[in-house]
C-alpha cells in the first residue's frame, strides 16, 4: 500500500507501478475526487477507483456513478466504515484482477492464433513431409510453449508409427528408434481411432509414457500420415485452451501434408510422364532404326553382308556410338565392326576369353536376352576397358544375341554414349531385332547351300547308351540299318529300320510302351533275310539337333554296341559346333571322316527344285514309298502297309503317291507343274 498526499503524486504512482486500486477523496488540494478518477480513467479505465469521502450527497454520488467510480463510500464515525471499504476494496481488486487475467488471457490466446496462422503459411510453404513434421515440432515447442514434443509418420510399407522429429528437451529422453507397430497401445490405438486422446496422468493412464518426464499427454491424430504426442511434465499440464491450439495446430498440419502429399504425386506423376515421353521417343528412334536395318538385311546376299549392315547402321544411328559382332564360337575375334577402330578388334583378340565383352556375349547367348553393363566405368570386370571407354566416350555396352530356330549365330555388341542408356522397352526390341537378323543369317546360308550345292558329309561313331539307334538295337539284340527317315505332317519323323532275319511281331510291338521317343512300331515288310520296320518317333535331342544346324541324317548302322551316323551338312555350317552340339547330349560321340563334295546339278533339277510344288501330303507319301521299298521289284512293301503307317486310307495314300509322282515327271521333263 501506498499513500500520498495530493492528486498529482497519486497520478504519477498509477503512471510509474502496478496500482490495484485507487482510494482517493473528493475534496484535495487542485483537484477534486472526481477530476483524479477522471485523470486515472484516461490511463486506464479498468483500474478499480474508490471514492471515500466525507463530503457526501446525492449529487456527488451521481456524479461519481456516471464517472465510473468503482466504489463509493461516505466517511462515517467509528471503525464500521472501514470494515466496508476493505470489503470494496478487496472486491474491487479481485474482480480487476481476474478481468485483468481474462484479458491477458485472451490476448495471449489471440497472439497464439496469429503465430499458429503464420505458421500455417510456412506449413504449406514446406517442400517435403519432412520440413512439415520439423516445423510442428518448433511450433508446438516455441509458440504453444510445450516442453515435450513428438511426430510420428505413419509408414505402409512396414504397417508402423516410425519416429520423425522431437523437440530437444524431448530427444534427450524418448527413443528416436521407437516404432509403434499396429495394436502397439495407446499410441497406435490414438492414431487407428482417428480421435484426439487426453490423459491427465499417465502413471494411471491407458499406457505408460515412453518419456519418463511426461506427466501428461495430449495425442492427436494426424489424419492417415501420422500422430501429435504432446506431453508436460505436470500431472493434467493441458488446459481447454491448450488442447484446442494443440488441435488447431495438428488439423493445419494435416492439410500441409496432404498439401505435400498431392504435390508429391503430381511431381511423381509429372515425372513419370517426362520418362514415359522420353522412352517413347527413344523408342520411336529405335523402331525406325530396327526397320531401317530389317531393310538393309533384306537386301543383303550373304552372312557377311547381313552382318556389316547391321554394324554401320547401328553405329550411323543418333542412339548409338559402335557396334560390332561376335560370332558364336569365337566371341573375342569380331566378324564385322563400325565405329570402333581396328586398334579396340585387336585389344579384344588378344585378350581371348578373358575379355569382358566375351562374358557379357557368353551370358547373352546361354540366356538367349539381351544382357547390359549399364556404366562399364563402375564395373570392376570392365577395368581393363575403363581407358578405351573413356577414349572412345562410351559407358553403356549391351549384347544382343542373334538366334534363329533354336541356331545361335553370336551377338551384336552395341556400345552407347551415356551411362544406363538403354530402357527395358528398348532391350526387348532389340532382342526382336536380334532374331531377325539370326532368321536373315539362317535364310542366308540356307540360300547359299542351295545354290552352290557344296556339301560336306561327315560319319560319326556314337556309342552312347542314349541314342535311338544303339536303344534299338539292344531292346532287338539284333544289328540295324536306317533305311531313310523323313518328317511327318504331325511333326512325328517315320524312321524305316531294317534287321536281318525274320523278326516276330512280338518282338517289335512292345518297342513303343519301352520307349518315350517311340511313338509307334510297326512291321512294313518281312522276309528271309531281313525286316524292314517303320519306327515313328517324337523329337529326340539328336534330331533336333541336326534340324538345327540344317543336316540331313542319310544312314545309321549299329555293330555290337556303337552306331556309326553318316551326315550331309551345308558347308556353311561349321563342322565343329556341330559335333560339339552332338556331344553335348552324347558325350561318347567322336567324328570318324569328314568329305567335301560338290554336286554337279543343274539349277532346275536340284532336290529342292524338283520337289518344291509337291503339297506336304505327297512328300510324306513319296518319302514314305521311297525309304520302304515301295519302288523296288519285287516290292518290299505294298500301299496298304503304308497307308497304314500314315494313318490313312489306301486310296488316299495312292492318291497322294501318284499326284507327286506326276508332278515330279511333270518337272523333270517340261518343266509344267500340274496341281
Amino acid at each position: 500500500m501506498t499513500t500520498v498526499t495530493t492528486a498529482a503524486e497519486a497520478l504519477s504512482t498509477v503512471e510509474e507501478r502496478d496500482v490495484d486500486c485507487v482510494v482517493s477523496d473528493y475534496d484535495m488540494p487542485g483537484m477534486t475526487g472526481l477530476e483524479l478518477l477522471e485523470a486515472v480513467r484516461e490511463r486506464d479505465e479498468n483500474l478499480p477507483f474508490v471514492l471515500f469521502t466525507g463530503k457526501g450527497s446525492e449529487e456527488i454520488a451521481s456524479e461519481a456513478i456516471a464517472a465510473g467510480v468503482t466504489g463509493y463510500l461516505q466517511k462515517k464515525s467509528g471503525r464500521e466504515q472501514y470494515t466496508l471499504l476493505a470489503n470494496q476494496i478487496r472486491n474491487a481488486v479481485g474482480q480487476y484482477r481476474a478481468e485483468t487475467e481474462l484479458r491477458q488471457s485472451e490476448q495471449r490466446y489471440e497472439r497464439t492464433l496469429t503465430g499458429l496462422h503464420e505458421t500455417t503459411r510456412d506449413l504449406m510453404r514446406a517442400g517435403t513431409k519432412h520440413e512439415i513434421y520439423r516445423a510442428l515440432v518448433e511450433t508446438a515447442g516455441d509458440i504453444l510453449d510445450v516442453p515435450i514434443v513428438a511426430t510420428y509418420r505413419f509408414e505402409p510399407t512396414t504397417a508402423a508409427l516410425e519416429h520423425v522429429a522431437s523437440t530437444p528437451g524431448t530427444a534427450d529422453t524418448l527413443d528416436p528408434d521407437r516404432t509403434y507397430e499396429q495394436g502397439d497401445g495407446h499410441v497406435w490405438e490414438t492414431f487407428s481411432g482417428g480421435e484426439l486422446s487426453y490423459v491427465p496422468d499417465v502413471s494411471t493412464g491407458p499406457a505408460p509414457a515412453d518419456d519418463r518426464r511426461r506427466q501428461s499427454e495430449v495425442l492427436v491424430p494426424l489424419g492417415s500420415h501420422g500422430l501429435l504426442v504432446t506431453g508436460s511434465e505436470v500431472r493434467d499440464g493441458f488446459d481447454e485452451t491448450m488442447i484446442e491450439l494443440i488441435q488447431i495446430l495438428a488439423a493445419n498440419t494435416e492439410a500441409a501434408l496432404d498439401r505435400a502429399e498431392r504435390e508429391q504425386l503430381l511431381r511423381e506423376h509429372d515425372r513419370r510422364l517426362t520418362r514415359k515421353n522420353e522412352e517413347l521417343t527413344r523408342l520411336d528412334h529405335t523402331n525406325e532404326l530396327v526397320r531401317d536395318i530389317t531393310q538393309g538385311i533384306a537386301q543383303a546376299t550373304t552372312r557377311a553382308e547381313i552382318e556389316t549392315t547391321v554394324c554401320e547402321r547401328l553405329a550411323a544411328s543418333d542412339r548409338y556410338l559402335a557396334a560390332w559382332l561376335a560370332p558364336h564360337r569365337e566371341p573375342w575375334n569380331p566378324s564385322a565392326w563400325a565405329g570402333i577402330d581396328e586398334t579396340y578388334a585387336d585389344q579384344i583378340r588378344a585378350d581371348g576369353t578373358d575379355a569382358p565383352e566375351v562374358d557379357l556375349v557368353t551370358a547373352a547367348l546361354d540366356q538367349e536376352h539381351v544382357r547390359v553393363v549399364a556404366n562399364v566405368l563402375d564395373e570392376p570386370t570392365w577395368d581393363p576397358r575403363r581407358t578405351t571407354a573413356l577414349t572412345h566416350g562410351f559407358q553403356t555396352v549391351l549384347a544382343v544375341p542373334l538366334t534363329g530356330r533354336e541356331r545361335r549365330y553370336g551377338a551384336v555388341v552395341v556400345h552407347a554414349t551415356a551411362a544406363d542408356a538403354v530402357t527395358e522397352r528398348e532391350r526387348d526390341v532389340l532382342g526382336e531385332l536380334g532374331e531377325v537378323i539370326g532368321h536373315a543369317i539362317r535364310s542366308a546360308e540356307r540360300t547359299r547351300a542351295m545354290v552352290t550345292d557344296e556339301r560336306i558329309e561327315i560319319e560319326l561313331d556314337c556309342g552312347d547308351d542314349h541314342l535311338l539307334f544303339n536303344r534299338l538295337r539292344s531292346a532287338l539284340g539284333r544289328p540295324i540299318q536306317l533305311e531313310g527317315i523323313f518328317q511327318r505332317t504331325s511333326g512325328l519323323r517315320t524312321c524305316f529300320v531294317r534287321v536281318p532275319a525274320d523278326l516276330p511281331p512280338e518282338e517289335s510291338d512292345p518297342l513303343a510302351d519301352e520307349f518315350t521317343a517311340i511313338d509307334d512300331v510297326s512291321i512294313v515288310s518281312a522276309g528271309e533275310d531281313s525286316t524292314l520296320l517303320d519306327v515313328t518317333v517324337t523329337a529326340t535331342p539328336f534330331l533336333e539337333t541336326l534340324v538345327e544346324y540344317d543336316t540331313q541324317l542319310v544312314n545309321a548302322a549299329t555293330t555290337d554296341s556303337r552306331t556309326t551316323v553318316t551326315l550331309v551338312l551345308p558347308s556353311q555350317i561349321d563342322t565343329r559346333s556341330l559335333v560339339e552340339a552332338v556331344q553335348a547330349g552324347y558325350p561318347d560321340t567322336e567324328l570318324t571322316a569328314r568329305r567335301e563334295h560338290r554336286t554337279e546339278t543343274a539349277p532346275d533339277h536340284r532336290p529342292q527344285q524338283v520337289t518344291e510344288h509337291l503339297t506336304e501330303k505327297q512328300l510324306e507319301a513319296l518319302h514314305s514309298a521311297h525309304y520302304s521299298g515301295f519302288f523296288e521289284w519285287p516290292r518290299e512293301s505294298t500301299g496298304e502297309n503304308l497307308a497304314e503307317t500314315l494313318d490313312i486310307s489306301p486310296p488316299t495314300f495312292h492318291y497322294h503317291l501318284r499326284a507327286a509322282q506326276r508332278k515330279i515327271v511333270d518337272r523333270v521333263l517340261d518343266d509344267r507343274p500340274r496341281r
